[in-house]
């Protein structure tokens, strides 16, 4: 039964998501809200910008529509009577409410946030961005949305905060290429959704079939080659929800060597990350600024290394499944199965790396 409403929620966020983005494409175009090509861009010709308006409506609609179908649903005396395991949800419901109502509120103003910087063109400061979103992250976790396995509330307070800022921002950096972010979020929100179901974790793993279903309908628009872009109004928030309900996630069970399983998100969640870092790294060593776009992104080089613009997409969608599947086993593991599991993602991101770099000096050698 439980299973079923899995995929009715994942269904409503598909159906609603996909039925959102053409109107939101007409509209888009009729304010003149486009991404316009540029040196630092791969696609040719303007494209709508406002997809993640569609994956926000989509994942809201599903979530804010079933909790009040539920506690409608609840009062019914029918349902009081003979339908106990829905009954026996209702406290579990009231007990995680707060928490979300604190997720979905810090959603939205990321998602507001992305939405005003692509209505006026990315006029709006990194200075200022950074600001807003810091202090949305900071009382997401002051209200209750952080980690729990430091010694002091402080503390976790202010990795909370960190985490947070640090994948929105990873999200955003990643949104380079058609169907990238939407594929790569909809990978991890299932592998998110596996540990959930494992540890008994309902109501993170119903957010995160929602979360699926509204990014797979904009995926329909979105892979290669697009109709529209999501702009920063769904990278942004995409981050921000991967960052708040990894915090909410546990990952630890009875079973578990120590903590390590709590790697576990950074794992699920390493393309964004390591997109993130390489690119800095890169534009530091160059004496670039760090916050101007490129094309130094991992996408960007995997097409200079002569994959088309969808393998580079699916070969980037096999490594987020590959890593992400083997991090599930973390919990389960024993201390030298955690440690295989470490090493093997870090030696795959070395070797992707190396390829990377040995492509970069044979195109530099032919260009001489």
């Amino acid at each position: 039964m439980r299973y079923l409403l899995y995929g009715l929620v994942f269904t409503q966020a598909f159906v609603i998501s996909a039925l959102l983005i053409p109107l939101i494409i007409k509209a888009a175009l009729k304010w003149n809200v486009v991404d316009k090509p540029g040196q630092r861009k791969v696609h040719l010709s303007a494209k709508p910008l406002m997809g993640g308006v569609g994956i926000f409506g989509g994942f809201f609609i599903t979530i804010v529509g079933n909790i009040i179908g539920f506690y409608l649903l609840f009062t019914q005396p029918f349902v009081q009577q003979h339908l106990q395991s829905i009954v026996r949800i209702f406290p579990l419901l009231n007990n995680v409410l707060p928490r979300l109502i604190v997720i979905l509120g810090g959603g939205f103003l990321i998602h507001l946030l992305g939405l005003l910087d692509d209505i006026f063109k990315e006029k709006l400061s990194y200075k200022l961005k950074f600001f807003i979103q810091f202090l949305v992250a900071l009382l997401v976790a002051i209200f209750g949305v952080r980690t729990d396995f430091m010694p002091g509330q402080a503390l976790d307070i202010i990795i909370t905060t960190i985490w947070i800022v640090g994948i929105t921002n990873g999200f955003n950096l990643l949104d380079n290429m058609d169907g990238l972010t939407a594929g790569v979020s909809i990978i991890a929100a299932f592998v998110f959704f596996t540990v959930a179901v494992l540890q008994g974790q309902v109501f993170f793993a119903f957010i995160l079939m929602a979360l699926a279903g509204a990014c797979l309908g904009f995926l329909l628009y979105n892979f290669h080659p697009s109709k529209l872009f999501m702009g920063d109004s769904g990278s942004l928030f995409l981050g921000f929800m991967f960052g708040s309900l990894t915090v909410m996630g546990s990952y630890v069970v009875h079973t578990s060597v120590g903590i390590i399983p709590v790697l576990m998100p950074i794992l699920i969640l390493s393309i964004p990350l390591y997109d993130t870092f390489s690119v800095m790294f890169i534009r530091w060593r160059e004496g670039r600024p760090l916050f101007i776009g490129d094309k130094c992104h991992f996408s960007h080089r995997l097409l200079d290394l002569g994959m088309g613009h969808r393998a580079a997409v699916i070969f980037i969608y096999l490594v987020c499944f590959c890593i992400g599947s083997a991090a599930i086993l973390l919990p389960y593991l024993s201390l030298a199965g955690c440690i295989i599991i470490l090493v093997q993602a870090v030696i795959m991101y070395i070797l992707i790396t190396q390829l990377i770099m040995i492509g970069r000096r044979n195109n530099k050698k032919a260009v001489k």
